[in-house]
């Protein structure tokens, strides 16, 4: 993705989804093959002074709705994409800024994904996102997503 294009996903993450600008969600990069969000600990800190949970796990949905999104608009196709369901998994405390970068987690189900979504107007495709704190994994994340095909 360009500059500009990197810049308006967060633009637009921080208009539609009020919580990633409360959060200073940044988009590190973004491509058709993974996405990369950041936050700094300050914002989303806990009284431990780890980052909050549910600050850790808001950026891995971010990171893994905006892969699809950038997917399906790259397709040209115009959807409604919300999570169905998730799991949060974490590894170890998160002590400083963080990131979460998404991945397809098969990406052989993209077709298939995007075939169901033409045939039925909607489709499931699952997620996984990695937050990372430096080199140190904090936390992994799978979700299902479902995109419904608005015509």
């Amino acid at each position: 993705m360009t500059d500009a294009a990197t810049q308006d996903l967060e633009a637009y993450l921080h208009t539609h989804i009020q919580l990633s600008a409360a959060m200073q969600v940044a988009v590190v990069s973004a491509t058709p093959d993974a996405v990369t969000l950041s936050a700094p600990l300050a914002p989303n800190i806990n009284h431990r002074s780890t980052a909050f949970g549910g600050s850790v796990s808001t950026l891995a949905i971010l990171s893994a709705w905006s892969l699809v999104n950038l997917r399906l608009k790259a397709e040209g196709l115009h959807t409604r994409l919300v999570i169905q369901s998730n799991r949060m998994d974490y590894d170890a405390p998160i002590e400083s800024d963080f990131t979460a970068t998404a991945t397809l987690a098969d990406e052989g189900a993209w077709p298939l994904f995007l075939k169901m979504l033409a045939r039925k107007g909607r489709a499931r495709i699952v997620v996984t996102s990695v937050v990372r704190c430096g080199e140190a994994v904090g936390g992994r994340f799978e979700g299902e997503f479902v995109g419904f095909l608005i015509n």
